[in-house]
């Protein structure tokens, strides 16, 4: 399925010629980071709405936007919003352990993402959309399941928290004109994120955000 089209109108008009070139060419894999950091990986929708809420965590040195979870290799973003890949949209994170530990990183994804929605997330329908924590080794997967699990059990949310916990799978590194979307395309960011409803929906799960 694809992003709805006010999505794509914003990003027709942030690209141009070049960024339909760029569509075309084969993704590539992420590199492993340096041993001293760590990686997480959210699906939370778009994107280009993910990145901005761990960019503005201490600890994190980097967000990167891709694909995975899939059955192709070097997947384009027109193949997977055609749908039949199967690979969802992420963000990879990279962070310093000795600064921000792994369960403000899973804090942080429940409180942009709309955990009792399946089905896509916002105005993004469609499985390519689907909401996961994709977790990297055993510590990450039991932090997440306790966390998920203190989440249903505190009765905040009527319906059934469906989020899976998977095990992290390749990560293709999605197109430049997606990285850091939020910061190169401010003016379409705001109104494709206005016009999918994210923080109205955020806001009726969570209530207003404090900061």
């Amino acid at each position: 399925m694809r992003r709805l089209s006010l999505a794509a109108a914003s990003l027709a008009a942030a690209l141009g010629l070049g960024g339909a070139r760029a569509a075309e060419e084969r993704t590539q894999l992420a590199p492993e980071p340096p041993a001293s950091l760590a990686v997480a990986t959210f699906a939370a929708g778009c994107f280009w709405c993910v990145e901005p809420p761990f960019d503005k965590l201490e600890g994190v040195v980097s967000t990167t936007s891709g694909y995975t979870a899939g059955k192709t290799a070097g997947p384009t973003y027109k193949e997977v919003s055609r749908g039949g890949t199967g690979h969802t949209e992420a963000v990879r994170v990279v962070y310093d352990p000795q600064k921000v530990d792994y369960g403000k990183l899973v804090d942080t994804f429940w409180r942009n993402v709309d955990l009792v929605d399946g089905g896509g997330q916002f105005c993004d329908r469609g499985p390519e959309y689907r909401p996961a924590i994709f977790v990297h080794n055993d510590e990450q997967k039991k932090i997440a399941e306790a966390s998920k699990a203190a989440l249903a059990a505190s009765g905040r949310f009527k319906q059934p928290i469906v989020v899976p916990v998977e095990p992290a799978r390749e990560f293709w590194v999605a197109e430049d004109y997606h990285q850091d979307y939020y910061m190169k395309n401010p003016i379409q960011y705001a109104y494709y994120r206005w016009g999918c409803g994210r923080d109205a929906r955020l806001e009726a799960l969570w209530g207003k955000p404090t900061s």
